[in-house]
């Protein structure tokens, strides 16, 4: 699997930026790409809980999450798929002293595979789904912001 990551730090304690980022009903904020959430499967944020997904007319499509691992105050696993990929999405939290750190990591294969699919993620893919877990960090800080 190929990983791609991104780490920001926000003033505000671990337990609020956790308990706004399990909030799916502000997703539609923050989430690069997503539209709106379809489903949100019990025992949300827990493992066995899950997310469906759609996003907008030239993204992912339906994206499901389902919860791996989770530890409160630490972060959550989720084994994620689209229609073109599956995955592993880990965030963790973790207490500094300007506030907290958000670690964002995607592990991914594609599975709409051809000759060219390498050299297309090595050039194309990859960078993407690095500057859009990027940019979703970057609103949640902000969000995390506008309610702080």
């Amino acid at each position: 699997m190929r990983p791609v990551h991104a780490t920001h730090t926000f003033a505000a304690a671990v337990h609020t930026a956790e308990c706004q980022w399990y909030d799916t009903r502000r997703w539609r904020d923050w989430v690069d790409g997503l539209d709106h959430v379809v489903s949100v499967d019990e025992p949300w944020p827990l493992v066995g809980g899950g997310v469906t997904w759609e996003s907008g007319p030239a993204g992912r499509g339906r994206v499901t999450e389902v919860v791996v691992a989770y530890t409160p105050g630490a972060g959550q696993t989720v084994e994620v798929t689209d229609g073109a990929m599956i995955g592993r999405q880990t965030v963790a939290f973790t207490a500094v002293p300007d506030g907290v750190e958000v670690a964002w990591r995607l592990e991914y294969r594609l599975t709409r595979r051809s000759p060219v699919t390498p050299l297309v993620d090595a050039l194309f893919i990859r960078r993407e789904m690095s500057l859009s877990l990027d940019r979703s960090l970057a609103r949640f800080g902000a969000r995390l912001r506008a309610e702080g």
